[in-house]
Order: structure tokens, then sequence, then C-alpha cells
């Protein structure tokens, strides 16, 4: 089991870390303000499966396969700046359009989780910083190094959608707000559509 003191420590430096504002937290106000607070918080659980699956993946290897592949690296990073910028455009052609809530339709709240789901688990950096960030908060005296990785990734996810969840919640409210003025609604359209195209060219360009 990890060390005690060592879980309270991993805890703050994890709520510092979701509490900086970083390419999750940036996606999930984009969706929330555009879709509602609900679909802002699906959102949010979207971009904590992602990281739950790549907290399991970490503790299972996958970044020493990256390492030892680099190409399959590349490809991942390719694909998720690829999806964010496919993302972007789209919602820039629809600037001009209405803004459509979609708090009561289980469509828009799914198309938000996969959303969350599918950015955070086509950037590979996040494999990597876990690689280096978790392995810092476990005692392989205390028994199994995967074991500690699970419940350290597991307490990651549940800090993350603490924080995120009530973000895409509030963001999803002030869009509300906005909802029905046309101005405002192609600015928050133009503002979301460039938050996704500038998450996909700082995905692709970083190393």
């Amino acid at each position: 089991m990890v060390d005690p003191a060592l879980f309270a420590a991993f805890l703050v430096a994890v709520a510092l870390l979701v509490l900086t504002p970083g390419p999750d937290m940036l996606l999930v106000m984009a969706i929330g303000a555009a879709g509602g607070p609900a679909v802002g918080l699906c959102a949010a659980a979207g971009v904590a499966a992602g990281l739950a699956v790549h907290a399991t993946a970490t503790a299972f290897g996958l970044a020493a396969l990256f390492s030892a592949v680099p190409t399959l690296y590349v490809v991942v990073k390719v694909c998720g700046a690829a999806y964010l910028l496919h993302l972007g455009i789209a919602t820039l052609r629809r600037r001009d359009e209405p803004l459509v809530r979609t708090d009561g339709a289980g469509d828009g709240r799914g198309r938000a989780f996969r959303r969350g789901l599918l950015t955070n688990l086509l950037n590979p950096k996040v494999v990597l910083f876990n690689a280096a960030f978790l392995p810092q908060f476990v005692d392989p005296a205390r028994g199994s190094v995967t074991t500690q990785l699970l419940v350290l990734g597991a307490a990651f996810v549940v800090v993350d959608l603490l924080i995120d969840g009530p973000i895409g919640v509030l963001a999803g409210r002030l869009g509300a707000l906005l909802a029905e003025r046309r101005r405002a609604v192609r600015r928050l359209h133009i503002a979301t559509g460039s938050i996704f195209i500038g998450l996909s060219a700082r995905l692709a360009l970083t190393r």
C-alpha cells in the first residue's frame, strides 16, 4: 500500500497541477460553455476516464513502449493534433449558428464525454508525464509497485474530476447567460474554435 505521507503529498501536488490551467481544463470550459452545465460535467468525466486509461497504461509499462518505439508516440500525437484541429475548424464553421443547448439531450452529453476522452487519450505526453510523476510517490518497500501506481492513478482521476467537474458546470452556466445574445454566441464559437486549434498546434509542436 502507498505510504500515507507520500500519498498526502501526492494529493496536494495533484490538486495544484489540476488547478493550473492546461489543455484539459480549457477543453472542459469550452465544451461546457457551448453545451451547458451537464455537458461540461460530461466533458470532465471524459477527461477523467482518459486519465484512468493513461494511469493504468503507465502502471503496466506503456511509457516504456513509447520509448522503445518512438514512431508510435509520433503517430498518437499526430492523431491527437488532427482531432483537435477538426474540432476547432468545425466549431469555427458554426460561428454564425445559434447556440444549441444540449443539457437535456443524451447525445450532447455523450458527445462531450467522447471529446474529453479522445482528446486526453490521444495526448501521449500524458503517459510520459505519469511515467515521470507517479513513481516519485511509490515506495517499493511497501509492496507491489504496480498496485501502488494504480492507487495513485485512481486518486489522480478522482481529484481531477472533483476540480474539472465543477469548472465544467460553471462554464455551462455562464454560457447559458450568453445563449440568447447573437454577438456573444458568435464570439463564444470563435473563442472555442480557437482554443481547439491552439491546443492542436501545442500538441503538434511539442516533443
